[in-house]
């Protein structure tokens, strides 16, 4: 017997997930709850399926609830559900890559099963993301009981589940930060150092795009340790030197992110030479 899932806050994440859980019958989608019913019957025609509701007391029961609200909502929201809906046997997740499931204490406390599931990837196009979602990584985390089920459903959509321990889920999600949101940063930071040197944009970008792929190549072919060059590798610190002063005067924030990355990428290179 195919179990229910509820769904409350059905942004991207809610809604990519319901929709790919009722299509491939993983859960069979019950009740939709989101900030407006306009958003709720928005987020059932993206899904196929489920009913729009407007509060949390016209939810019916479920099996599961996936609690896909902001990091800061999800204590208030699973409160509310614990007081709403009984939920003795009942799986809660969340979403969350930054809190661990120890947020949804309140349905716990009410015999729920808490798990959390985080999807490694972004969602800024929906039905994209939900048409090529096979091989995407989900850190998970939380009950035994919870995942029993999850992992299996998440498998059945194509997700490759990957178990993280709960005390370093924020350490856990800053590696995400790191992979993504820093390394645009780092890169932009080169392409203005390129058009601080008179160099066009669109060049720079060209100059830049093969360093870049082939560096990020090198680390998941090698590992980081293997892949790095340049001048700290060598150790050349002169030249280091140089550049960090170089950049201080032409950019104070840029220099300073340079200067904060020396220190890390010296360690790297203890680590290139033990092999």
């Amino acid at each position: 017997m195919v179990r229910t899932l509820n769904i409350v806050g059905a942004g991207h994440v809610g809604r990519v997930l319901g929709r790919l859980f009722a299509a491939t019958g993983a859960f069979a989608v019950g009740d939709v709850l989101t900030r407006s019913h306009a958003g709720a019957l928005d987020a059932v025609g993206f899904i196929g399926a489920g009913r729009a509701v407007s509060a949390m007391d016209q939810m019916r029961s479920a099996d599961v609830w996936m609690l896909a609200v902001g990091d800061d909502q999800i204590g208030a929201v699973c409160a509310q559900l614990a007081l709403c809906h009984p939920l003795q046997g009942a799986i809660v997740f969340h979403c969350s890559g930054a809190k661990s499931s120890a947020l949804l204490a309140p349905a716990t406390q009410a015999g729920a099963l808490a798990a959390s599931v985080h999807p490694i990837r972004s969602f800024a196009d929906p039905a994209q993301v939900a048409q090529h979602f096979g091989g995407t990584f989900c850190g998970v985390e939380g009950d035994a009981g919870a995942l029993a089920v999850l992992t299996p459903a998440l498998q059945a959509i194509g997700a490759q589940p990957v178990a993280i321990d709960a005390q370093a889920k924020t350490v856990y999600h800053a590696a995400s930060v790191f992979a993504s949101n820093y390394l645009v940063t780092v890169l932009d930071a080169a392409l203005r150092a390129y058009q601080a040197a008179g160099v066009p944009e669109p060049v720079a970008r060209a100059l830049a795009q093969p360093l870049a792929a082939e560096s990020m190549a090198n680390v998941f072919r090698l590992g980081a340790a293997a892949a790095l060059s340049g001048p700290i590798a060598r150790g050349d610190m002169d030249t280091v030197a140089r550049q960090q002063a170089a950049l201080a005067a032409w950019d104070g924030p840029t220099g300073a992110l340079y200067a904060a990355l020396v220190a890390p990428t010296q360690d790297l290179a203890r680590r290139k030479a033990r092999g």
